[in-house]
């Protein structure tokens, strides 16, 4: 089976929890699950820029980028978070290699808009180094950012990488594993199963704003890409990764909505 983990920066933050999952992931490595890791690392690159006394700004969640910021992006997203992720991954006793979506073009972008600078939306994915590398034991780390074909860079919401990888890499399960519990209803009550349609419900009611909109707006392209299920999972609690692999109740699952089948006669 194909998996896609993604990982969120403030599970990443903490060396303790992203020692823990790099052993959770290890394990079902070493069970035989072809996996890709894709991760995030905002909180880390908030605290980089902060400390050379540069303001982050936001529209809609997505981090405005300029030229100055997308070095920062290299050095943190593709340098710093991705190689601690690797460490703690060969610490664990797995072969592990940390990837951009410029290698091989594995994932390619264009810029999303000019307001926004070098943030990029992924456009397609070449899973071949995917493939090539979980075929012979490896586990892919990727971090977000991407490429276009000219060389160029861009910045790229990790959620929506995860999407594209899994999408090209047929991915039957993409995990993300956050800082929340799943989603929530009205009544603040954590869902156990959505469909699309249910959430789109949810963000046009607006019970699902900001960060989980946009993570159900992931979920919804990654099931139209052909991934079988997508779940939304606290990455805090120990076992997690184990839970919902053998399909127990844990965060939100989405799942295709059921088609129809007409009756005749």
């Amino acid at each position: 089976m194909n998996l896609v983990i993604k990982l969120g920066g403030t599970l990443l933050d903490a060396p303790e929890s992203r020692h823990r999952l790099a052993i959770e992931i290890a394990q079902a490595v070493r069970s035989g699950l072809q996996t890709v890791v894709v991760h995030g690392g905002g909180k880390q690159m908030t605290r980089f820029l902060a400390e050379r006394g540069i303001e982050s700004q936001f529209v809609n969640g997505l981090r405005i980028t300029t030229p100055e910021i997308l070095d920062a992006v290299l050095k943190v997203f593709a340098g710093t978070v991705n190689h601690q992720l690797v460490a703690a991954f060969v610490a664990a006793g797995v072969p592990a290699v940390g990837l951009s979506g410029m290698d091989a073009s594995l994932a390619e972008a264009e810029q999303m808009s000019p307001e926004l600078g070098l943030v990029g939306r992924p456009t397609r994915s070449n899973p071949a180094l995917l493939h090539l590398l979980t075929s012979n034991g490896y586990l892919p780390v990727v971090a977000c950012v991407a490429g276009d074909r000219q060389g160029n860079f861009y910045n790229v919401n990790a959620d929506q990488m995860a999407v594209v990888c899994a999408g090209a890499f047929q991915a039957a399960k993409l995990l993300f594993l956050t800082d929340v519990e799943g989603v929530k209803d009205g009544q603040g009550t954590v869902v156990p199963r959505l469909t699309p349609a249910d959430a789109v419900a949810l963000i046009q009611t607006g019970v699902a704003s900001g960060g989980m909109r946009a993570k159900l707006e992931a979920a919804r392209a990654a099931l139209v890409q052909g991934v079988g299920e997508v779940v939304i999972a606290p990455g805090a609690e120990p076992g997690i990764l184990a839970r919902l692999l053998r399909g127990e109740s844990a965060g939100t699952r989405l799942i295709p909505d059921a088609v129809e089948v007409p009756i005749h006669g």
